[in-house]
């Protein structure tokens, strides 16, 4: 083979390469015509898949400087999450660039975020469900029970108790008076499940008696919530709540005695499924039970939950899996999550109005009582110790998320003004914040018992792993 002349090559690069495309951009142009620049994108096309990566990067660098901040004050990662999502929301960054803020974070990036944030929560709770071990209960599921039920009933009666002198001073834009106190009763008596677990999961508390019952107490109560939110949505009309407790109750018993021996016999195999295949499964199976809790009416966290409290343990295929979803729910989509939530929560409204921040004082105080004192008496009077009372009664007080979400529920169906929704929200967060602070202090002051030194002594000499950070 004769090597060819430099000329020759190119020659056939100038006529070959460059005139094609020469004539290519001069056929785009004249296609074009002289000032177009093509038809604009209608006003609601989705955005450039760019803005949204850059928001998400915006997140997850900000949940975690900020979270990082404030694990210095010992308070969990959700807070900080929580705490960022209110900075990047229209409360600091909205109010001091708003151009862009609303660039970055408009109402169509927001809708896509939220199906990330959605996704991110369910996978989150199937986490914690395969993490929960019935076996802390010990026993005691009928005491457990009661305490749940104590820790619903009285912060119900004091938010309907406040809830007409609310109505006087905080008018919403339509509702009676007493749906409207019916509703301040179900904020008062919710727990911030998906929080709660978190902060479980990161003080090692998950796995012990303690954490048990707090995720069980937890569990009961934003089920009642959510069975009294549709009592309030709908206008307190008794069918819509009977059909959702039987649906509930049909679902929670496939689960148990379908999906629990189904699963048992797929992974018990002597083929058992590779980790792709149990990826596929949890996965699909997540979504559905997601599904399945969304259109009997109550939120998905609970199908998710129960998926993960049904699956077999101790599969090696189901850990593998278990550990691929878990490092992108942490690192991505639970962010979003609690980001997404902030974005929503607009603190300026308060502003100087007294009268706003007295409420905030006397439902806050309210939350207090309802929960942590209710939790903890009971608890005490049905047979538990002290320590772990007083414990159990600050893990229910954590509000979080599932308070905002009831919150932002309440707004769009017009229950709350956007002062009262402000002011609630601030209490939410209050109560959050003041979870893990009160375990410390009653780490000091008044040991854990025996059931829970192993959890206290890791506490104090092993760091938090990088996967519950």
């Amino acid at each position: 083979m004769t090597a060819p002349r430099p000329a020759r090559i190119t020659t056939t690069y100038l006529l070959l390469v460059l005139v094609p495309v020469g004539l290519t951009l001069l056929l785009l142009l004249k296609a074009a015509g002289p000032g177009t620049g093509g038809p604009p994108p209608a006003a609601g096309s989705a955005p450039p898949v760019w803005r949204l990566f850059l928001a998400l990067v915006v997140v997850i660098f900000g949940t975690r400087v900020v979270g990082h901040l404030l694990s210095v004050l010992f308070q969990p990662r959700a807070v900080g999450e929580m705490a960022a999502g209110i900075m990047l929301g229209p409360s600091v960054l909205g109010a001091l660039a708003p151009e862009a803020y609303h660039w970055l974070f408009g109402p169509q990036i927001l809708q896509y975020v939220n199906i990330l944030a959605q996704i991110g929560l369910a996978l989150f709770m199937f986490l914690v469900g395969l993490e929960f071990d019935r076996s802390v209960l010990g026993g005691r599921g009928f005491q457990t029970t009661v305490v749940a039920q104590v820790s619903v009933a009285v912060p119900l009666m004091l938010g309907v108790a406040v809830g007409p002198a609310l109505y006087r001073d905080f008018p919403p834009a339509a509702a009676s008076r007493p749906i409207f106190a019916l509703f301040i009763g179900v904020v008062m008596s919710v727990t911030a499940f998906p929080v709660l677990a978190q902060i479980l999961m990161q003080r090692g508390l998950l796995t012990t008696r303690l954490g048990g019952l707090a995720m069980v107490c937890a569990a009961i109560a934003d089920v009642v919530a959510w069975l009294l939110l549709t009592v309030v949505a709908g206008g307190a009309h008794t069918g819509a709540v009977l059909r959702t407790l039987l649906l509930t109750a049909l679902f929670a018993a496939v689960m148990w005695f379908v999906v629990r021996p189904g699963l048992a016999a797929l992974f018990g195999r002597r083929r058992t499924p590779g980790p792709a295949t149990a990826l596929t499964v949890l996965l699909v199976g997540t979504l559905l039970a997601g599904v399945a809790t969304e259109m009997i009416g109550i939120h998905l966290i609970f199908g998710a939950f129960l998926l993960g409290v049904v699956c077999p343990r101790a599969v090696p295929a189901i850990e593998s899996a278990r550990d691929k979803i878990q490092d992108v729910t942490t690192s991505l989509l639970l962010p979003a999550f609690f980001a997404y939530v902030g974005l929503h929560t607009e603190l300026g409204l308060i502003g100087r109005d007294g009268r706003a921040w007295l409420w905030f004082a006397v439902l806050l105080a309210t939350a207090v009582v309802g929960k942590l004192v209710a939790t903890a008496v009971s608890a005490t009077a049905v047979g538990f110790d002290r320590a772990m009372s007083l414990r159990l009664g600050v893990l229910m007080n954590c509000r979080g998320l599932t308070e905002l979400v009831i919150l932002s529920v309440g707004l769009s169906l017009g229950l709350l003004s956007p002062a009262l929704f402000t002011v609630l929200v601030l209490v939410a967060l209050c109560a959050t914040v003041m979870t893990v602070p009160g375990l410390m202090l009653l780490d000091h002051v008044l040991p854990a018992g025996p059931e829970d030194e192993p959890a206290a002594e890791r506490l104090a000499v092993e760091p938090v792993p990088e996967h519950q950070r």
